[in-house]
C-alpha cells in the first residue's frame, strides 16, 4: 500500500518553487521530511530521546551531510566513501544549530539530533540555502518542544536587485552574500560576506531575506495542520525550582555582585572575587544541602550575577571593566615580528591577542576543494587556531574545532574582499590566539590585515574588525562596543561586523532576544562603524600601505608578456 504524502509549496519572488513533503520516507525517525528546489533534494530528520540526559545544557547535534552519489560523483580517497565532514559541512551545521538552539525550552535536557542529507543534487540550487527550512520543518512536525517554526534564506545582489536564494553562478556576479534566520516576526541570525557595502543596505538585504522567510514560515505551519499535529509538545521533566532560595540568593547577593562590577577589575582579579562569594555562599550550606541542591544554588547565583552585571550596564552605563558602552579597549600592533615567515603581525585590544603569520606560495599550494556540490581551488585562505592557554585553560587537543572553522571562515570572507585580483601567490593566513577575552575572530581579521601588507600582498585597503553587544530590559537598551567574554554570555545580541573606511565587507550576528527593533539594529551597526574606524585608524597607524615587495626570503613571481610571433620560440616545438 502507497503511504500518503502530505506537501505544501513555496513560491519564490522570482517565481521558483520550493516544495516541502512529509509521509513517505523515514517514518521511525520522530519529524522527517524531504524538502525540494529544482532537482536538490535534503532529507531532513529529527530524534529527541524521551529520558533526560543528565547533563545541564540542550545536547543538541546538528549534522549535514552531502552524498557524492547525489552528484552522480564517486568520492576521493582509496575508501571511495563519505569520511569526515568539510568545512563547508560543519559550516552549514553551525549555521543551523545557531538559529535553532535558542528556540529550545532553557530545561529542555534530551539528546536530539537532526540529520540534514543531500540526496540529489541541482547545480543551479545551493542547498546550503535549504538546510534551515529542512532542520525547523522536521521540528514543527514533532512532539518536541520547540519555539518554532523559523527558516533560513541566502540573499544576493545583483545589478541592484535581490535574489532570494541564488545560484552560484549568480552569487559569483553579486555583491552581497547572506544567510539570515529568523521566526515569523524577528531576525535571529544574519552571516554574510560583502563588497564594502553601507549599514543602510545591510538592512534593506535583512528586511527582503525576512519577508520570503515568514513565506516559508507559514508553509511549514501549513503542513502541521494537514498532519493534524497538536500545538501540543511532549512532556518532559522540568528543572526543579525553589523560588524561596532564589529569592533569598538575590536578595542578600545581588549588591555584592553589583560592587564587584563596578569595580571594573581585570577578567582574572574579577573572576576570583565573583568565585570567592560563590565559596563565601556555599559555606552556608550544609554539606546535605549543597548535595541535595548544589544545581540550584549555583544556578541561582549565577543568574543573580548576570543581573546586577546587566543593571549596572543599563543603569549607570559602566561596564566589567570600567569602560562606557562605546569605549574601545586598547590596542597595540607590531609587524614584522617573525623573521623567517613571509609577514606577520601581532594584533592586541585589551586581553585578546591575535599573532598572524603570511606565508606565499605557487598555484601547488592552492587548497583543493573537491565536494559534490563544488569543486575547485582556493588560493587564498586563514586558519584559526584557538589553544587552551589563550583562556588560561588546559584540555587536551583534539583536532580543528566547529568553532576555530567558524571563526576561521569568517575572518577569511572579511579579508576575501580586499585580495587583488591578479595576485600572482596563494596566500595562507594562519591567526594563532595567544590571549582571549572577546571576539578572537575580529583580532584576527585585524592581525591578517596589517600582516598581508607586510608580506608585500598588494591588497587594497586594511580592514579591521569589531565585536558588538546588546543589553535590553523593557524600554531600556545599550549597545556595546567592543565586547569581553562576559558581555557576550550575558548579553542579548553577539554581533561582528568587519570592514574597510568604505565600507561591511563580513558580518555574522546571533540575537538572543524575540522581536529586536530594527531601530536598535541601525543604532548598533552606526556604533559598530565608529569603533570600526576607530580601530582602522590604529591599523594605518601601524601599515597603511604594502610593502613595495616580498621578503627577501619569500618566493619571487616574475611576469614576462611575449608576443605571438615569439612562443613557439621560447616553450620549443
Amino acid at each position: 500500500m502507497n503511504p500518503k504524502v502530505f506537501s505544501e509549496t513555496i513560491k519564490l519572488s522570482d517565481g521558483r518553487e520550493i516544495t516541502i513533503e512529509t509521509g513517505k520516507l523515514a517514518k521511525q525517525a520522530h519529524g522527517s521530511a524531504v524538502i525540494r528546489m529544482g532537482d536538490c533534494m535534503i532529507l531532513s530528520t529529527v530524534v529527541s530521546s524521551y529520558e533526560e540526559s543528565s547533563l545541564d545544557f540542550l545536547p543538541l547535534t546538528v549534522d549535514y551531510r552531502e552524498k557524492f552519489a547525489a552528484a552522480g560523483r564517486f568520492p576521493g580517497g582509496f575508501f571511495k566513501r563519505e569520511a569526515r565532514p568539510s568545512n563547508e559541512e560543519i559550516l552549514t551545521m553551525r549555521i543551523v544549530d545557531r538559529v535553532l538552539r535558542p528556540l529550545f525550552p532553557k530545561d529542555y535536557h534530551a539528546e536530539t539530533q537532526v540529520m540534514l542529507q543531500l540526496m540529489s543534487h541541482d547545480e543551479n540550487v545551493m542547498p546550503d540555502s535549504l538546510a534551515g527550512l529542512a532542520a525547523s520543518t522536521v521540528l514543527s512536525l514533532s512532539d518536541i518542544p520547540f519555539d518554532g517554526p523559523i527558516s533560513e534564506a541566502r540573499v544576493a545582489r545583483v545589478e541592484g536587485e535581490f535574489i532570494i536564494n541564488p545560484s552560484k553562478s549568480q552569487l559569483e556576479v553579486s555583491d552581497i552574500d547572506m544567510m539570515v534566520g529568523a521566526s515569523e516576526d524577528s531576525v535571529v541570525m544574519v552571516e554574510g560576506e560583502f563588497d564594502q557595502i553601507s549599514e543602510e543596505e545591510m538592512i534593506e538585504a535583512i528586511k527582503f531575506a525576512h519577508e520570503e522567510i515568514i513565506k516559508q514560515i507559514k508553509a511549514q505551519k501549513n503542513l502541521a495542520k494537514q498532519l493534524g499535529i497538536s500545538e501540543e509538545k511532549r512532556e518532559y521533566t522540568r528543572a526543579d525550582e525553589d523560588k524561596d532560595l532564589e529569592e533569598k540568593i538575590e536578595k542578600e547577593y545581588y549588591k555584592k555582585c553589583y560592587e564587584i562590577a563596578k569595580k571594573g577589575l581585570p577578567k582574572t582579579e574579577r573572576s576570583n572575587l565573583f568565585n570567592n562569594l560563590k565559596e563565601e555562599l556555599l559555606s552556608t550550606f550544609t554539606e546535605e544541602e549543597i548535595e541535595e541542591n548544589g544545581k540550584l544554588i549555583n544556578s541561582y547565583f549565577s543568574k543573580t550575577q548576570k543581573k546586577a552585571v546587566r543593571d549596572l550596564v543599563l543603569n549607570e552605563g559602566i561596564r566589567l571593566d570600567g569602560r562606557k558602552p562605546s569605549d574601545i579597549r586598547s590596542i597595540w600592533t607590531e609587524t614584522n615580528y617573525l623573521p623567517s615567515t613571509h609577514g606577520s603581525a601581532i594584533f592586541t585590544r585589551g586581553e585578546t591577542q591575535a599573532l598572524a603569520s603570511v606565508t606565499l606560495g605557487t598555484s601547488r599550494e592552492a587548497n583543493v576543494i573537491d565536494l559534490p556540490t563544488d569543486q575547485g581551488e582556493e588560493t587564498f585562505y586563514l586558519h584559526y587556531n584557538f589553544p587552551p592557554f589563550s583562556t588560561g585553560e588546559a584540555r587536551p587537543l583534539r583536532g580543528t574545532s566547529r568553532r576555530e572553522v567558524g571563526h576561521g571562515n569568517l575572518a577569511q570572507r572579511a579579508l576575501k574582499k580586499v585580495m587583488p585580483i591578479d595576485c600572482p601567490y596563494t596566500v595562507r593566513i594562519v591567526s594563532e590566539i595567544l590571549e582571549s577575552n572577546g571576539s578572537s575572530s575580529m583580532a584576527s581579521v585585524c592581525a591578517g590585515s596589517i600582516a598581508l601588507m607586510d608580506a608585500g600582498v598588494k591588497i587594497k585597503k586594511n580592514v579591521s574588525g569589531i565585536a558588538m553587544g546588546l543589553i535590553t530590559d523593557n524600554d531600556k537598551h545599550a549597545v556595546l562596543s567592543d565586547i569581553l567574554g562576559d558581555e557576550d554570555h550575558l548579553g542579548d545580541m553577539d554581533f561582528k561586523v568587519t570592514g574597510t573606511e568604505d565600507g561591511i565587507t563580513a558580518c555574522q550576528m546571533d540575537i538572543k532576544i524575540k522581536g529586536l527593533k530594527h531601530e536598535i539594529l541601525i543604532e548598533a551597526l552606526n556604533q559598530a562603524k565608529e569603533g570600526r574606524l576607530e580601530i582602522l585608524k590604529k591599523l594605518n597607524d601601524e601599515i597603511s600601505n604594502p610593502n613595495d615587495s616580498v621578503k627577501a626570503h619569500a618566493p619571487k613571481m616574475v611576469k614576462v608578456e611575449i608576443k605571438k610571433d615569439f612562443i613557439g620560440l621560447v616553450i620549443g616545438p
